[in-house]
């Protein structure tokens, strides 16, 4: 049994993975880019001075990236005013699990934390966690291995003592890093094939988690 499980927030807790792609895709065409699903996939878990690269690599240097992500950013918050967040299948059954074994629990996101808070707290998930740690808090977001370290410190376990719950390649990166075992729960695309080195496991949902801990 590990000792402690740190999670993945958007994609994998809640359900807004998509969202974020759909409304960068929004963002990015409104600008005048052609910027597709491909693209905003590409995002999931990056942080901004890594998106910023990516983004400016493909559609050129004067890519208006603080415009466009202030847009995206924009759109969600005024969407999710109306529609807040949701589970992810399996994901408070498994916390619950973890909770009544005696596992410490921790969010490593790349979100900040005022949505981080307001998000779990909307979901009624945030009591079921030690620690929220969020990539603009650390030097480095993901795919860097920063925001797993800060929670591996913040709990006080080793990095190899802690299983990271991913649904993203960014993500998953970022806990292989750190030295976590990391067990993928798949949300926009599959795992790729460079990824089953780094992988202690793929699970089709977080409830499907339960079985393979036991």
């Amino acid at each position: 049994m590990f000792r402690a499980a740190i999670f993945d927030m958007d994609g994998l807790l809640l359900d807004t993975e998509g969202l974020l792609c759909r409304f960068w895709c929004e963002a990015g065409q409104e600008a005048g880019f052609p910027f597709t699903v491909v693209h905003a996939r590409h995002l999931r878990s990056l942080s901004g001075p890594y998106a910023r690269q990516y983004l400016c690599g493909i559609f050129g240097p004067d890519f208006p990236f603080d415009k466009v992500r202030d847009s995206r950013r924009a759109k969600m918050a005024a969407y999710l005013s109306e529609h807040p967040p949701v589970c992810k299948p399996g994901a408070r059954q498994l916390l619950s699990w973890l909770r009544d074994h005696h596992v410490l629990t921790a969010v490593a996101t790349a979100t900040d934390q005022q949505r981080a808070q307001a998000y779990l707290t909307q979901t009624g998930l945030l009591p079921l966690f030690d620690k929220i740690c969020c990539a603009p808090d650390v030097p480095r977001g993901k795919p860097m291995p920063d925001v797993y370290l800060a929670a591996c410190r913040q709990i006080h376990q080793a990095p190899s003592d802690c299983l990271a719950l991913e649904d993203s390649p960014n993500g998953v990166l970022s806990a292989w890093r750190a030295g976590c075992r990391v067990l993928m729960v798949p949300d926009q695309t599959p795992p790729e094939p460079w990824m089953e080195p780094l992988l202690f496991g793929v699970c089709p949902t977080l409830g499907d988690v339960i079985p393979l801990l036991t």
